[in-house]
């Protein structure tokens, strides 16, 4: 959609569908995941699936105003763990936020990876946004020496996905004990 210029105002309407349609969106893609049905999106939320498109013309397009918030707070939460004492902790804080957030929502791991390689996607620019954040965390930890060398910001973001995955799966208390072995081999050795 294109959002209304400085002069222009969304008519009340259609300010009223778009908000409903994110809400919706919300709590469809948490009960059923990213690859919920657009059509059940726009029944649930009361109106046609041309208005859900003329809003959103894109799957990614959606995702991406639902997940902006989260993802900006992710991203913001990297950049705020640049201040702790122990780099290592910190990564791995935000790993388990990362994780906890991707086992939230079923899918949310694969649509972030997925955008990350698809610079035309709606999402990618907040993707890569959080991805660039957590690698000044990862950057950081390295050169405090708590961290191995040779674990790069791709292997990071696809391993805490993959806890995400396990979160959503298998449950919390199995995404955490593998967050520990995680973290654990992250680690320097001696």
């Amino acid at each position: 959609m294109v959002e209304p210029t400085a002069g222009a105002e969304m008519r009340a309407d259609a300010r009223r569908n778009r908000e409903n349609i994110l809400a919706v969106a919300r709590e469809v893609f948490d009960q059923q995941g990213t690859e919920a049905s657009l059509r059940d999106v726009a029944r649930r939320a009361g109106v046609g699936i041309g208005t859900l498109y003329r809003h959103f013309p894109t799957r990614d397009a959606l995702l991406e105003a639902v997940l902006r918030n989260g993802l900006e707070n992710m991203r913001a939460a990297a950049d705020e763990a640049l201040e702790a004492s122990s780099p290592r902790e910190a990564l791995i804080a935000w790993l388990q936020r990362f994780s906890e957030r991707s086992g939230a929502c079923r899918g949310f791991p694969a649509s972030v990876l997925n955008a990350l390689v698809d610079e035309q996607s709606e999402l990618h620019a907040s993707s890569a946004a959080m991805m660039e954040a957590a690698t000044r965390l990862l950057a950081r930890a390295q050169e405090a020496g708590e961290i191995r060398k040779d674990v790069d910001a791709e292997e990071l973001f696809a391993a805490a996905a993959a806890v995400g995955w396990v979160a959503e799966y298998s449950g919390r208390k199995r995404a955490e004990r593998i967050l520990g072995l995680l973290g654990d081999g992250l680690a320097t050795t001696g």
